[in-house]
Parts: structure tokens; C-alpha cells; sequence
């Protein structure tokens, strides 16, 4: 094959389908992705982008992508990519049939796995009740911690199985989850284990974070520094010594956990090998991303109530801001997060569904993608950088995803649309025609393959 041109070397291969019948996808260490009308990606420079980076975007039409052994080889106008494929052993090659390219989705802020949905509590709110309302009286998560802890790991595995499967139908391959509905050590672990078993098992990738700091537990009403010494003496050694974790999140708000209490919490994590993530600054301004710039947090999530001095701190620090649009929009909030100003100020922005059963059942990243447009005025091309490459660096895969360019994990979505700001545009419709992750088509037309 080695004298033969690209061209030849596609047309040989044409015969041959990336997708089985029964919806299984043929294992290939090399592909040729041809025919795309438009290939959209960030740009990595190293560092979460911020500023004018984040909305610059490159913009190829006519494209083609070459994967070798699960990486980018090659990304960019299709004759040279073609070139760039002669020789290739081994070669299979994917028509995208006229339609664009863009990264796979990260999604970096997702409480995935419990027990137990909480249409009551939706119901209550849209009649006048607020969250901490609901939270004070044994509703809101502690509702959810009393279901989770009675469920069976095989119980929570199957929920969480399917909602990865409509997120790999939606273009996600990599999904941060926070535990949090244990609330004692038993139950931390239970979720944690069932987390890595996931990534052991599921064609996209899982990234563990510990939260037992997610609420005080009904055992420990009135007692939060007795549980926030179980948390650091008890928890958080347990979780580290084993490995069950990479990060450690707190909910540092107004009645939940205070600036002080979260910075002992993180401050033992950090000691303990585990790097700090905040919930911080939602229903009033906390101190949280202040504190999250203080002790160096990989991201501090929500920021409704963000100060100015905790903008500026984000700045400084390039603290990676989260912001989840659906959960400010599920609650009826008119205010959302500041994302226009923190754009202005140089803070680093990444979006997220903060999928969640009380808050937030959002899916899919294509929709948060909608919101941040019309709800938090971004730009669709600043919406892409951020559901992509600033939402792989805040969960700490930022060199690996979140873009198109050579040396990085094939992590692509092939999208029904012409230009990739349709992706953001058609509101509410999953426009992902394939889902690749490392190469391999982990979803196509909605049905996934696991």
C-alpha cells in the first residue's frame, strides 16, 4: 500500500463499516474521518484558556481527522490530512457525509450516582419553596442520602449506567462525579467504588471526587463541627489511604459549610494527596471563591453570588470557573453567573450540567451549551472552548482532551450541522450523529454502545 495514494488507500477501505450490525463498533488502530464540512476546535496553549483565547477558536472547512492508536495524527484541510495518510497499515475510513467535527464533550461537575428522583421537591419549588427551605426540613439532598444509602452498588451502578449512556449519545466522553449522598464513610465508599467501576467498565472516562462534605447528615443535626472532624479524621484518610478519589469537593455556602470549616476540610484533603474542588458562592457570596484561589483549587463550581474580589482571585490564580447554567435556570433564578464579566477579567471558564436529581437532571452538555449562549450571553465559540478544553482542565485531564489537534486522545463529536454554532443554535436536540472516544465510536445516531 506504501506507493499508492491516500486517495486509493480510502477507496479501498470504503467497503468496510465502523459500525456493526447491532449497533457494535469494529475495534481499528487507525482511521481516516473524511468529508467534514467544517472541523471546530479550541486551540491548547497550555493552560486553562481565558480572555479573547477562549472564544478563538480554529475553523477549518473541508477537513478530515487521522487517528493512529487512539491519538490525533492529523487534524486539518482533508487533502492534507489524505497526504498525511499514505502508507498508513491498516487504514479504515469514516465518510462524515458533509457534517462538523468538534471535540468531545467534558463534562466536569456531576453528582451521577444515586438513588431516587426528587419530583416532589421540583414541585414544591415552583410553589414557593426555596432550596434551603427545603434542605432545613429533611428535604433536598438529605432525601437522596436516604435512598442511596439503602440502595445496593448494583442499584446505583445500573442509574448511573443509564444516564452515561444518554451522555455518550449527547458527545460526552468524560464526566466528573462527585459522591456526597453517603454522608458517612460506608456509604462515601460505596458511591466512590461504584465510580471506579464505571471507568473499568464503560467506554468513557469517570473522574472520582470525594464529597462527604456535601451536607451535614440527619445523625449530625446541630453538630456540624462533630461532622466536619469526622470528615477530616475518619473520611478523608479512609478515601485517600485507598484511592478512591482524585479531588475533594466541599459545599461551602451559607448554611452548609462555612469558609473556615471548607479550608480545614480541603486543607487536610490537599495533606492527604487530594486536590481541592469548591461548590461555592450559589445562593449568596461565601468567601468560597476566594478560598478556592487561596489554597490553589483545580475549579470552584456555580458562582451565582461570586464577589469581585473573588473574581479577581480567580483571575490571578487561573482557577478554572464552573458554571451550570441548568441549575440556575431549573431553579427559576433570573440572575445567572456573572460569565461575561469573569470572561472580561481573565477568570478561566468552563461549563457543566451539575447533573443531579434535586437541582439539576440535565444530560446533555449541548443544552448547557444553549444556556450558556442565551442565558449567560457567550458566544457560541466561547460555549465550544468551554464544554471542551476548559472543562477537561477542571477535571484534571486538560493535556489530554478537549481538543482536535495531534498528540491528543481522539475525543471527537461529529455533529448533524453544517457550522458548528448549531450545536448551541437548535436548542434542546441532540445533533451528535457519532460520539468517538480514543478513535472508537462509543455512540452513533443516539444509541450507544454499551
Amino acid at each position: 500500500m506504501g506507493s499508492t495514494s491516500a486517495r486509493q488507500q480510502v477507496a479501498a477501505c470504503e467497503g468496510r463499516s465502523l459500525w456493526r450490525e447491532g449497533g457494535q463498533a469494529l475495534e481499528t488502530e487507525s482511521l481516516l474521518i473524511t468529508g467534514l464540512k467544517q472541523l471546530a476546535t479550541p486551540v491548547p496553549v497550555g493552560a486553562p484558556l481565558c480572555g479573547p483565547d477562549l472564544g478563538a477558536i480554529r475553523i477549518v472547512p473541508h477537513a478530515a481527522i487521522l487517528v493512529r492508536g487512539g491519538l490525533i495524527a492529523a487534524a486539518g484541510p482533508e487533502d492534507e490530512v489524505r497526504d498525511a495518510a499514505q502508507g498508513v497499515p491498516g487504514l479504515q475510513a469514516m465518510d462524515a457525509g458533509g457534517r462538523v467535527a468538534v471535540p468531545g464533550f467534558v463534562d466536569p461537575h456531576t453528582h451521577l450516582v444515586f438513588e431516587g428522583l426528587r419530583t416532589l421537591e421540583f414541585e414544591q419549588r415552583i410553589r414557593g419553596r426555596d432550596y434551603l427551605e427545603i434542605l432545613s426540613s429533611g428535604g433536598g439532598i438529605l432525601s437522596t442520602v436516604e435512598k442511596t444509602r439503602k440502595a445496593p452498588p448494583e442499584r446505583l451502578f445500573d442509574n448511573a449506567l443509564g444516564y452515561a449512556r444518554r451522555m455518550a449519545a449527547a458527545g460526552t466522553i468524560l464526566v466528573e462525579v462527585k459522591s456526597g449522598y453517603g454522608l458517612d464513610t460506608e456509604n462515601e465508599v460505596k458511591i466512590l467504588e461504584v465510580i471506579r467501576r464505571l471507568d473499568s467498565e464503560l467506554d468513557m472516562d469517570f473522574v472520582p471526587t470525594f464529597m462527604g462534605a456535601h451536607a451535614v447528615p440527619q445523625e449530625y443535626a446541630g453538630e456540624i463541627e462533630r461532622y466536619v472532624e469526622y470528615v477530616v479524621a475518619e473520611m478523608l484518610p479512609f478515601v485517600a489511604q485507598r484511592r478512591l478519589a482524585e479531588f475533594c469537593d466541599v459545599f461551602c455556602e451559607k448554611g452548609v459549610f462555612s469558609q473556615e470549616q471548607s479550608r480545614r476540610i480541603l486543607s487536610r484533603a490537599l495533606e492527604l494527596g487530594l486536590r481541592p474542588k469548591l461548590h461555592a458562592d450559589e445562593l449568596s457570596s461565601s468567601g468560597g471563591a476566594e478560598l478556592a484561589s487561596e489554597l490553589g483549587a483545580v475549579s470552584c463550581d456555580h458562582l451565582v453570588s461570586v464577589s469581585q474580589l473573588g473574581m479577581e482571585r480567580l483571575a490571578a490564580t487561573r482557577t478554572v470557573a464552573v458554571l451550570l447554567p441548568g441549575t440556575s435556570l431549573f431553579l427559576g433564578k433570573r440572575q445567572p453567573a456573572p460569565a461575561r464579566e469573569m470572561i472580561s477579567r481573565g477568570v478561566p471558564v468552563a461549563l457543566a450540567t451539575d447533573f443531579n436529581p434535586g437541582t439539576s437532571p440535565v444530560l446533555s452538555m449541548q443544552l448547557v451549551m444553549s444556556l450558556a449562549c442565551t442565558y449567560l450571553r457567550m458566544t457560541p465559540a466561547e460555549a465550544l472552548g468551554a464544554a471542551t478544553l476548559n472543562a477537561a482542565f477542571a477535571a484534571g485531564r486538560g493535556s489530554m482532551v478537549g481538543a482536535i489537534v495531534p498528540g491528543r486522545r481522539a475525543a471527537i463529536v461529529i455533529a448533524n450541522a453544517e457550522d458548528y454554532r448549531e450545536i448551541a443554535y437548535f436548542m434542546g436536540s441532540n445533533l451528535a450523529w457519532a460520539t468517538l472516544k480514543d478513535g472508537r465510536i462509543i455512540a452513533r445516531e443516539g444509541r450507544p454502545t454499551f
